[in-house]
């Protein structure tokens, strides 16, 4: 070996060698490079994104090796003089809900209209302030059961529920016991009851996605999640201070919704279940309204569950309300399938909307009448009026009513039955399937400086089929599907997947509590946005709605990597770009003077 070498450099061959080298380790390195990032690519799903066509999901893939990849900080700023939001509630600011100037206006608000979206003019374009002695939450799961208080300085409802055990303060915290205005015996209690009352009723099984209406703290919610069971809590931003914030802080699904004059921001024919303990809600109001948008978003066969005080006194104002509610539900062709009352004197009846036109055929009035049959292309509700008939009943390509989804969890990567019967949805859908999951696998969860065992509240910015949501499902996470209003109405899919979400339009604030997730996550979203409204609104909100220390996760074009990169140091956090394909973004407890 040592002759070899010596004549190498007697004969001068040694840079040609060198050169050999050199160019050898180059190609190694790229044929590496490609191989890790040959699945990264984006389903054509994404407006104006092209992809290679990927193989069948039920097909079996090489295990490939989980490397790092090497990031690279942002240390551009884009110097921009950010300034603190004032008030003396500015911590808390939901700028579409607190426009006080509109909110005053209002001509009436009989149908809660002061509760509904009143966005500004303008964006927001300042910083929401933090709680004085604000700390990281607690981890899920003991976040369920307990919560930091200075993170939600709120005492109201502990006053205003305390003989119901909602929520009680205890020294640094503020706990809850698992009670409520029907949990007299506990949630659990109460979750067993619903089931044993009626049996078809599979907790998990056959019922995976639930809607709860006038939540409160979310309790119902946080402990169907121990039965394998997603639940969208809902409630306005009313005198029940701050409930929809201790759900999310707990790290329980949540959203500020209220049922007034517009239809809610959920999909048709989405829930398998939807529950009202006492929920204050007028169903009957308008001819049965708030009815007729239940009915819109529960899937054919799907059941309401209904505790309040109509189901089981015998005073003059509740019969009244009952006999409202016989009269409308038989009128929408919904069937009482149980009723009962609990041992704690709780009454509860369950209605099933049908799973066959046959109910609506032979009604002898057409009241109310069945929707105009629309082939839907668009979102049609966001910012919509309530409607005051009743949609048809889903059909599949052949003209038969839609079935149920799978049981749960094989419906989470079956066909969804809402999906398109156009020939190439159904390859589209399973490459996003296996497109997600292979990106999650080698790159999200180990390739990325993400530490996903503080991560309990995600938000999915552009949703698509939910693929991403679908490749966390073993993670202690749940996520918030978001399908913006200029992107493809995917939203009944996603819930035909076991998986919860609603509409939004990013030019807009979220109707959530700032500080109320972990992971905001973005793909291929912000160049679509830039056609119309600034980025940096976009990002005031995204800092809004993130807690500190958490993450934004973003795959985007260069040109757009490279506008967040320096808006987003500008606030303090820390940048990284990994092979010019993810941006990922840390939020700090950074913020401006006063």
């Amino acid at each position: 070996m040592r002759i070899w070498v010596e004549r190498l450099l007697r004969e001068r061959k040694c840079p040609f060698i060198f050169t050999l080298l050199v160019f050898l380790v180059c190609v190694s390195i790229l044929t590496f490079t490609k191989n890790v990032t040959s699945n990264l690519d984006p389903i054509g799903f994404y407006l104006d994104v092209k992809a290679q066509p990927l193989a069948h999901f039920s097909s079996p893939a090489p295990k490939r090796q989980r490397l790092p990849l090497k990031g690279e900080p942002f240390l551009d700023d884009a110097n921009i003089d950010w300034k603190l939001c004032k008030g003396h509630f500015a911590f808390d600011y939901v700028p579409c809900l607190d426009n006080l100037k509109v909110i005053k206006a209002l001509r009436t608000r009989r149908h809660m209209e002061h509760r509904e979206r009143h966005c500004p003019n303008s964006p927001l374009h300042c910083l929401v302030p933090l709680p004085r002695g604000y700390k990281l939450p607690l981890l899920w799961p003991k976040s369920r059961d307990m919560i930091w208080y200075d993170n939600v300085p709120h005492p109201k409802l502990v006053e205003y529920k305390k003989e119901q055990n909602w929520v009680v303060k205890s020294g640094d915290y503020l706990v809850f016991p698992g009670g409520g205005t029907q949990f007299k015996e506990g949630v659990n209690h109460y979750t067993e009851y619903i089931e044993k009352t009626l049996p078809t009723i599979q907790w998990g099984k056959n019922i995976r996605v639930v809607l709860d209406v006038g939540c409160g703290v979310a309790s119902f919610g946080g402990y169907l999640m121990d039965k394998n069971v997603i639940t969208m809590s809902f409630a306005p931003k009313d005198e029940h201070e701050a409930q929809i914030q201790f759900a999310l802080e707990r790290g329980i699904p949540a959203t500020h919704s209220v049922i007034g004059t517009q239809k809610l921001t959920f999909p048709d024919n989405g829930f398998d279940l939807v529950h009202c303990a006492r929920c204050r809600v007028h169903w009957d109001a308008d001819g049965g309204k708030p009815l007729f948008e239940l009915n819109r978003i529960l899937r054919p066969g799907g059941f309401f569950a209904w505790s309040a005080t109509p189901v089981y006194r015998d005073d003059e104002r509740d019969r009244k309300v009952w006999n409202a509610m016989v009269t409308v539900t038989k009128a929408m062709c919904w069937s009482v399938v149980a009723k009962t009352l609990d041992s704690s004197g709780i009454g509860l009846v369950i209605y099933q909307k049908p799973n066959s036109s046959s109910c609506y055929q032979e009604r002898k009035e057409n009241t109310p009448p069945l929707c105009e049959y629309s082939d839907k292309k668009s979102i049609s509700s966001w910012y919509a009026k309530l409607s005051g008939c009743l949609i048809p009943l889903p059909v599949d390509g052949k003209g038969n009513i839609q079935s149920w989804p799978m049981s749960w969890p094989q419906r989470l990567t079956g066909i969804p039955p809402s999906l398109s019967s156009e020939s190439d949805v159904t390859e589209k859908f399973l490459n996003d399937t296996k497109h997600w999951s292979e990106l999650v696998s080698d790159v999200y969860i180990d390739g990325l400086s993400i530490n996903w065992s503080s991560i309990r509240n995600v938000m999915d910015m552009n949703a698509g089929y939910a693929g991403f949501a679908a490749s966390l499902i073993d993670l202690p996470v749940w996520v918030m599907n978001v399908v913006p209003i200029d992107m493809p109405d995917t939203l009944t899919t996603i819930f035909d997947r076991g998986l919860i979400g609603l509409y939004h339009d990013w030019c807009e604030s979220l109707s959530t509590y700032p500080r109320t997730y972990d992971l905001v996550h973005a793909s291929f979203l912000f160049k679509h946005l830039e056609q119309r409204c600034e980025i940096v609104d976009v990002v005031v909100e995204i800092d809004r709605i993130l807690r500190p220390d958490g993450y934004v996760l973003v795959q985007d074009t260069v040109e757009m990597m490279n506008k967040l990169g320096p808006v987003l140091h500008s606030l303090h956090w820390s940048v990284t770009l990994y092979q010019n394909r993810f941006l990922v973004g840390k939020k700090s407890f950074w913020r401006p003077r006063p």
